[in-house]
């Protein structure tokens, strides 16, 4: 079974057969590491599924660039604005690497999920995973050590550090750069 297939099923929870259903519907798209899928202010109501690469969603606070998540293979991205109201973009969406998604706009997913009661239940999956894994930020993001966020996000992307620059690591847990550095420094001297 293909990686991305093998990972969509894992993390989604569903069969390889409703996985080549939905792709089939989809366009492979490839983009290069820092091209993006929609630019804060922007619309964007397409929905995309990581075949490869790492994407980073983040805005602009008061001129500082803040790390919203980090998504990899086998996961969806999308403009919760755009998919969801039809409204500019309070995130961007870039790609942290070079890039395979498989791309279908809202109207074509609409069509497909309402053409049979597993596909919709394929939609479903997708949007309650999105759901479940942002509450699941939240509780984590406001852990009391910043180490233990770190680790932890180590331990489930290992791949994240070759490919993300330290300083949106660090605004994603909501530290410092400055910060991150001395928690790095002490985990290698432990090593």
């Amino acid at each position: 079974m293909e990686v991305f297939i093998e990972k969509f099923c894992r993390r989604y929870n569903l069969s390889e057969t409703d996985v080549k259903a939905l792709t089939e519907q989809m366009q492979e798209v490839r983009f290069r590491k820092k091209e993006a899928i929609v630019i804060e202010g922007e619309r964007n109501s397409n929905l995309y599924l990581i075949k490869e690469g790492i994407w980073r969603g983040h805005y602009l606070r008061d001129g500082v660039d803040i790390s919203l998540w980090f998504a990899f293979q086998g996961d969806s991205i999308f403009s919760s604005w755009g998919y969801v109201a039809g409204l500019p973009s309070l995130v961007s969406i870039e790609a942290m690497s070079d890039s395979r998604v498989y791309r279908i706009s809202k109207s074509k997913l609409e069509t497909f999920f309402s053409s049979s009661v597993l596909f919709a239940n394929i939609g479903r999956i997708i949007f309650e995973r999105q759901f479940l894994d942002m509450e699941n930020w939240m509780i984590n993001g406001g852990a009391a050590q910043a180490k233990q966020r770190y680790l932890t996000l180590l331990e489930q992307n290992p791949e994240l550090l070759q490919h993300v620059p330290l300083k949106h690591i660090a605004s994603y847990l909501f530290i410092t750069p400055q910060s991150l550095s001395r928690i790095r420094a002490e985990l290698s001297k432990k090593k």
